[in-house]
């Protein structure tokens, strides 16, 4: 096999591009990992929140994996594939094609966006707590029944600005640092656009979309290459 090439970048990273969840793209993957079982493997190896798989990039298809199985689609992958798409084809792509269906991206302001449908989307609840100071005291590991939860408590109602953790512990995630599928359905749960202040400190943007779409984005900044030269000894290690 190849060398592998991959790419980690910091999706929804605050203003002044630190904080962000940690997510993984995988270029030229229909070549060297036509197999679901192989990208699942490499998922749990690489140990991130989320690994896009590019299979084609000029039509942005793409599949996302976390460590716990595939997902249909994610926010935070897409967002991420957008911008590292963006600047491998020197062009933002307009529309990405996960197996959960066309997600439309754009740029604005400096921020990736992307409109993803939430038929795909992980089944996220919510909490809603008194104050930020009740999120911050959150502690893990998390008790039975709280999995797959955001708890969020408003920082500044009128200005759309939210507090929020997320924990998804079967997706092989304990917390999402930032967590964009969450935060789509707490904007479509509200009705309205916010601004998240989410994990230890990174910003999710997020505001209802079309009839079955939810709108994500926020900063993206690349952290790494790297290359795999021996691909059964960094799985084995």
């Amino acid at each position: 096999m190849t060398e592998i090439e991959v790419r980690r970048l910091r999706v929804f990273a605050d203003e002044t591009g630190a904080g962000g969840s940690l997510l993984a793209v995988v270029l030229d993957a229909a070549k060297q990992f036509p197999d679901a079982d192989e990208r699942l493997v490499l998922a749990r190896r690489l140990g991130v929140p989320a690994t896009v798989f590019v299979d084609d990039a000029e039509q942005a298809e793409v599949t996302v994996h976390t460590p716990g199985g595939e997902l249909p689609t994610a926010g935070d992958a897409l967002v991420g594939a957008a911008w590292k798409l963006g600047r491998i084809l020197g062009g933002h792509p307009a529309v990405l094609r996960p197996p959960g269906g066309d997600a439309a991206s754009w740029q604005d302001q400096g921020r990736v966006w992307a409109r993803v449908p939430l038929a795909g989307v992980p089944a996220w609840t919510h909490r809603q707590v008194a104050d930020a100071a009740e999120v911050d005291a959150l502690t893990l590991p998390r008790p039975a029944g709280a999995d797959l939860e955001q708890v969020w408590a408003w920082l500044d109602e009128p200005a759309g600005i939210v507090r929020a953790r997320a924990f998804g512990e079967r997706h092989g995630v304990v917390e999402d640092e930032a967590c964009g599928s969450a935060t789509m359905l707490l904007a479509v749960a509200l009705g309205r656009r916010i601004t998240v202040r989410h994990g230890a400190g990174s910003i999710v943007l997020a505001a209802p979309g079309p009839e079955g779409f939810a709108d994500v984005g926020g900063l993206v900044v690349e952290e790494e290459r790297l290359v795999i030269d021996d691909l059964s000894e960094f799985l084995a290690g």
